[in-house]
Order: C-alpha cells, then sequence, then structure tokens
C-alpha cells in the first residue's frame, strides 16, 4: 500500500513512532519537519517509488495528506 511505504519514510526522516497521528503532519509545525529534513523526506520518497518530483510538487508539499496526494498521482502516472 502506497501509503505505508511513505509513512515509513516520515518515520524514519522524523524520528516518528509507528502509532503517531501522521493526518497532524505539517510542514514547520512539527519541530522535526524542517527544510533539511523536508529534503530527506522527497529524497526517500523518490527513491521508494523511483520518481523524480516536479519542483512545484516538492514545494507543495505541505502536510502529509498532500504528500500522499501527490506519490499517489506519481505512482498513477506509471
Amino acid at each position: 500500500m502506497i501509503e505505508t511505504r511513505i509513512q515509513k519514510i516520515f518515520a524514519t526522516v522524523l524520528e516518528l513512532s509507528r502509532d503517531f497521528d501522521f493526518a497532524t503532519l505539517r510542514y514547520n509545525e512539527h519541530p522535526d519537519w524542517t527544510s533539511v529534513a523536508h529534503m530527506s523526506i522527497v529524497a526517500g520518497l523518490e527513491m521508494e517509488f523511483d520518481i523524480i518530483m516536479e519542483t512545484d510538487d516538492i514545494l507543495a508539499m505541505s502536510d502529509y495528506a498532500k504528500a500522499v496526494e501527490i506519490i499517489a498521482r506519481y505512482s498513477a502516472d506509471n
């Protein structure tokens, strides 16, 4: 499942527990989701899904739900 794979990347980069409420996760609102962590998440997603994200999508990834939406779109394109 796509969302499980995405959660694993977020959990690894941001050092979150499996029971974390990912729906509440927002860029710059969670103390560990910094600009550097954002790029690590992007790199992890690109590697996991074998994609190269467009700059607009990287910038638009403002919360966890948006990340799922963006990755689902890339997965549908493949």
